[in-house]
């Protein structure tokens, strides 16, 4: 059975409204929820959640209510923490990590923060029993890739191009899936352009897919009210995990 990500961001539109469709998705059938923590500068996301990140901070967004937040949709789901560095560098990997340990988080996804720097924080989460998840994009060298995986925990995050999330654009990735999959029995979920349209054809050759923006779409819709958002992307998360099990 393949696995869904689904992506959330936090506080938008409101903090009960995140609670409330994280328990949806989770009965929609998605595995692992995406929390994301609003950021001024969201550099690997497109407008969409970018406007999402900014609606939240907007409203008041502050860290603390990630963590009330996380406290009430972890015990329910595997969740991760999906945020930038700038957060991790300024509070200290060590203050998340005792976070993420008393709301029941595994683990996070930090987009910005190169391999090479990431070195430095993941013996650390790691011995917490928590996850730093790894990525590989399509421009990944072989020799890279072999580096990169060998060490990856939990699921390996596969770019699905070179660009910024919801962009939709379309790679043939089945080289580079087979590229990670000689070094590593991780799994790998591909992200970015993923909706119920393009689900089926991008979990070819995959564990798992991960789903950000037609989410947020539906979020951002100001012609459905609360409880029809939460319908709408419980349906699409339904549609996507029975496409990618096809």
């Amino acid at each position: 059975m393949k696995k869904l990500v689904a992506y959330l961001t936090t506080g938008y539109p409101s903090l009960d409204f995140t609670v409330d469709a994280a328990l949806a998705l989770k009965e929609a059938g998605v595995d692992t929820l995406e929390l994301g923590m609003p950021f001024s500068d969201p550099v690997a996301d497109g407008p969409v959640i970018e406007k999402a990140n900014l609606l939240a901070l907007q409203a008041g967004f502050k860290l603390d209510h990630l963590f009330d937040v996380s406290a009430k949709i972890a015990p329910h789901i595997d969740t991760l923490w999906m945020g930038y560095f700038n957060p991790f560098y300024h509070k200290g990997m060590e203050y998340f990590i005792n976070k993420a340990k008393e709301t029941g988080v595994n683990g996070f996804i930090i987009p910005d923060l190169p391999f090479e720097e990431a070195k430095a924080y993941k013996p650390q989460i790691e011995e917490a029993g928590l996850n730093l998840i790894d990525f590989i994009a399509p421009t990944d060298s072989k020799a890279r890739i072999e580096k990169i995986v060998t060490g990856a925990t939990k699921f390996i995050y596969l770019v699905a191009y070179a660009g910024i999330t919801g962009a939709g654009q379309s790679e043939d990735l089945q080289p580079i899936i087979a590229d990670i999959k000689e070094f590593t029995d991780t799994p790998v979920y591909v992200g970015f352009g993923v909706d119920e349209n393009t689900a089926k054809e991008k979990a070819k050759g995959v564990d798992g897919v991960i789903v950000g923006s037609a989410f947020v779409k539906v979020l951002l819709d100001e012609t459905l009210n609360d409880t029809q958002k939460i319908t709408k992307i419980a349906s699409i998360a339904r549609e996507i995990k029975a496409k990618i099990n096809e």
